[in-house]
């Protein structure tokens, strides 16, 4: 049968049917399974569960680098024979997912309060049925080869009981409490927001300056300066340097609060900074998390000026009632009528803004939930120290340690209606708190009915912190629990190592006491060409969705993860992701040129093996490559390797042995198979090692080899025989080098430079292309591999073969030709009448400019202290460099002469 494959790689009919059968022919599930039967418990697994993507997302270049470099780790475990499981699952993040049904809701003139509780969940659980699985859609167009049976979500049931297990074994032992603390709140969404997800942008604004007059002499003030004038409503404290010599009389003393004429205290901290505005400082304790601090140290009053949507409430006194910035305005004008203004001068802000809702975060004091996190914190930080976790790349083990050993109580209470609401129960008539793991019919203390449960849901990290053993049937000792937990590498970018990594690792060692995974990958994030942030405002967002229906899946992922190294941001162009198109094709195209080859060769040898200097080159740099990738892959250089894979197939198969191998299937017969069988085989195992990189063109163009090679011949096939498909191939695995391979290397690498070379010098030359020259080769003591080789010179370097003369030596050099010198080969061509003879002489002159300088440079290093004082091996390495110098000199001369 004649396999005619088309011309180009058509990706938009290859991508969707491959992923359907893969899924339905169940490669994407774990080859042990301990739910199946023949399951084997001492196999050891490797497992990613994925990092929940948002119910309200939608694909961006963040989900394309995670998915593509986690679903090559996948691909490769796979193909090493190990069970090999990728839990997918999205998060039902709280936050976010509420802002869109708010503003759906708000499009249909509604309001969540209008709605009740229990009809808003309602109609969230409708929105998240209808767009929530869109995430997971585009997920799969990368090519995730996900267990998707498996599939997770963070408010199915099993998740739902794992969280109560979690917050009620936490209060159990003491480390959940209720109380008053600064927090950050959101106005827009009404809820508190973690420190983690506040954004601070650089934006003018202005320092306001102003009088506070002393309590005891109206004369008499000290000048203060702020950025937020309506929070001097809230002031219970001036503060200066306890060594700043202007202020230290005030020290003790008391001033009155700007219009509202509360006399309050003047104190030293070392906190002032004495430098800043004034360097006499407002203390609002219960708006500002440093104040905060002060008023702690100095128990002062703590008043609260705003309620939950930042209007000023009844502490404000006449300003009760008005929005927060509406309150400056007015506040301000007040002032400067009553002479207590000094001036305001421009100056750039650091606003902190919701990272969800955009709008700017108040710092306030507010009753929330908290998490005692110390406990499980110092924990954290000892797996990491011991090794037992490590942290890819090593830089961030310290961001790491530092923000552990600096961690703050979490606050784990949002004021949503959307999420796991906090199982805790009032009592109307004892006043107690009731916390279990069901839902209770009376108070646990006094036997009332007249229970109600806690309002608020708790911070969607507090289930994602769960996620690599909730997923797993945790609380119960489940099968996958057992066998799939630890899981083994954990990857995702640097930017969420404190939101999700370290609070991943926290809970795993307090609720399972075992790491949750031995590895962290981090990888960092994408920017556009120019090394830009991406983002709408700029207009140089790349759309991943757009990028695959252009260009395909291959190369995007292959362009994300060639580029990428840990830890570091990458720039990303369509000028790569279209070069990398054009490697797919490439790879068909080599593909197409092998499996139409196979019938030119015959089905069997009549004679022994005969391999020549090419295959054998082909094959050992082959097997270099396999090592190299395998050693890359340990050290967690992904990106590498890929590089290294790519650069052996468009530089070395497909460039040189493609080309030679056409030759040698001319020869018919022995050499013609041998040549087949070396093609199928460096091919076969090309496609292996890409597959985690572009899963697609690999697999739909292996497929075609297979079929190919097992209807021609079955001495073909791999060592191993064909497996059913490639993602579920043998990894290949290197063939112990043989001291004879290193020396075809050498011998190839020889041919190929001597082909460089000529063909350099003719592009330089501008000789016609294909117009085939004469050449005399002066070999030395390598000729008989020149002589081996002199169809493939004369073949790829465009020699005409009736007169190329292969000699030991040359008693006298050709006249009049251009001569060329490479590791020790001496080159002429007589290219008369196409090379401007002066042109030539300046040429050479010029290269024996450089090489005598180098040679002086040499001779003054040796002659110096260097020759005594150097160690030996690298006092030799530079006399052997001046020694190739000379060498090169003198036939430089030589063919100065002969000109």
């Amino acid at each position: 049968m004649s396999y005619d494959l088309p011309k180009a790689y058509d990706f938009k009919s290859t991508e969707q049917r491959l992923y359907k059968w893969w899924e339905e022919s169940g490669f994407f599930q774990p080859a042990n399974d301990p739910n199946k039967p023949g399951f084997d418990p001492s196999k050891k697994p490797f497992v990613i569960t994925i990092p929940p993507a948002n119910v309200t997302g939608e694909l961006h270049l963040g989900h394309a680098m995670f998915v593509s470099m986690e679903d090559l780790m996948v691909r490769y475990h796979r193909m090493k024979g190990e069970p090999t499981l990728w839990l997918p699952g999205t998060d039902h993040a709280g936050i976010a997912t509420q802002l869109q049904v708010e503003k759906m809701l708000a499009k249909e003139g509604k309001t969540r309060d209008q709605l009740g509780r229990k009809e808003f969940e309602r109609r969230t659980w409708e929105w998240k049925e209808k767009y929530g699985s869109i995430i997971t859609g585009q997920i799969r167009r990368l090519g995730a080869s996900c267990d998707w049976t498996r599939e997770r979500f963070t408010l199915d049931a099993g998740l739902s009981r794992a969280v109560r297990e979690a917050f009620v074994r936490l209060y159990e032992k003491g480390l959940i409490y209720r109380g008053t603390r600064m927090i950050n709140w959101s106005p827009g969404l009404r809820t508190a927001v973690s420190d983690l997800e506040v954004e601070y942008s650089q934006e003018p604004g202005f320092l306001y300056y102003f009088k506070y007059v002393l309590a005891d002499n109206p004369d008499e003030y000290i000048p203060v300066a702020t950025t937020r004038p309506e929070t001097i409503l809230g002031d219970t404290a001036v503060a200066v340097h306890p060594e700043d010599e202007r202020y230290k009389r005030y020290v003790g003393r008391k001033v009155l609060v700007p219009l509202l004429n509360r006399a309050v205290p003047v104190i030293a901290d070392d906190y002032v900074d004495r430098e800043f505005g004034t360097g006499a400082l407002k203390i609002t304790p219960a708006h500002d998390p440093n104040d905060y601090q002060i008023g702690q140290r100095y128990n002062l009053e703590m008043i609260s000026i705003l309620d939950k949507e930042a209007h000023i409430n009844a502490n404000g006194g006449p300003y009760a009632g008005m929005d927060r910035f509406e309150c400056r305005k007015k506040l301000w004008a007040d002032m400067k009528a009553a002479g207590l203004v000094i001036k305001e001068e421009p100056y750039t802000l650091n606003v902190p803004r919701s990272q969800r809702g955009g709008e700017i975060v108040e710092p306030m004091i507010s009753d929330q939930w908290f998490v005692t996190i110390k406990p499980l914190a110092e924990a954290a930080l000892k797996v990491v120290r011991n090794g037992e976790i490590k942290i890819v790349p090593d830089r961030f083990t310290k961001v790491y340690f530092n923000w552990l050993e600096n961690i703050q109580d979490w606050c784990i209470s949002r004021q949503l209606w959307w999420g796991h609401r906090i199982p805790v129960w009032y009592c109307d008539d004892c006043g107690k708190m009731t916390v279990v793991r069901e839902d209770p019919t009376q108070c646990a203390h006094c036997g009332s009915k007249h229970i109600r449960q806690e309002e608020d849901v708790l911070d969607t990290w507090f289930s994602s912190g769960l996620w690599p053993f909730s997923t797993l049937g945790w609380p119960d000792e489940t099968p996958d629990y057992k066998y799939f937990y630890p899981t083994s590498v954990l990857e995702t970018g640097y930017d969420i190592i404190f939101f999700w990594v370290a609070r991943m690792i926290m809970d795993g060692l307090e609720f399972t006491g075992k790491i949750p995974f031995h590895t962290v990958y981090l990888h960092g994030l994408i920017r556009d060409e120019h090394g830009q942030k991406m983002s709408k405002t700029k207009g140089n967002v790349i759309d991943p969705l757009g990028v695959m229906d252009e260009m395909g899946t291959d190369a995007l992922r292959f362009t994300l993860l060639v580029g990428s190294t840990p830890g570091n941001d990458m720039n990303l162009s369509l000028k790569k992701v279209e070069a990398n198109r054009n490697f797919a094709n490439k790879i068909w195209n080599a593909g197409r040129f092998i499996i139409g080859s196979l019938e030119a060769a015959p089905a069997t040898p009549q004679g022994k093996p005969d391999w020549t200097l090419p295959d054998s080159w082909i094959w050992a740099r082959l097997q270099t490559l396999i090592a190299d990738v395998e050693r890359l892959f340990d050290g967690n250089q992904y990106g590498e390797a890929g590089r290294q894979i790519y650069e052996f197939f468009w530089g070395e198969f497909a460039d040189w042995y493609l080309e030679i191998a056409k030759q040698q299937l001319a020869e018919g017969g022995d050499r013609a198979f041998y040549t087949a069988q070396t093609l199928v085989r460096v091919l076969d195992t090309c496609l292996r090692l890409l597959h985690p990189f572009t899963p697609y063109v690999t697999e739909e163009l292996w497929g075609h080899l297979k079929r190919a090679a097992q209807e021609r011949s079955e001495l073909f096939a791999p060592k191993d025989g064909w497996e059913d498909a490639l993602i579920i191939a043998r990894w290949p695995e290197a063939q112990a080098a043989e001291g004879w391979e290193a020396a075809k290397v050498a011998d190839f690498t020889l041919i190929q430079d001597t082909v460089r070379a000529i063909r350099n010098l003719r592009a330089e030359k501008k000789v016609t292309p294909g117009k085939r020259i004469p050449a005399t080769i002066v070999c030395g003591d390598r000729l008989s591999i020149f002589q081996s080789q002199a169809r493939t010179l004369t073949a790829l370097a465009a020699l005409d073969p009736d007169n190329l003369t292969l000699v030991q030596s040359l008693p006298e050099k050709p006249q009049g030709q251009v001569s060329l010198v490479i590791s020790g080969i001496e080159i002429f061509l007589p290219l008369a009448g196409l090379v401007d003879v002066e042109n030539e002489r300046a040429r050479l002159q010029k290269e024996l400019a450089d090489t005598q300088a180098q040679i002086e440079r040499l001779e003054t290093l040796l002659s110096s202290s260097f020759g005594q004082r150097a160690p030996a091996a690298v006092v030799e390495k530079e006399r052997q460099k001046l020694a190739a110098f000379q060498e090169t000199a003198a036939k430089l001369k030589n063919q100065l002469a002969s000109l």
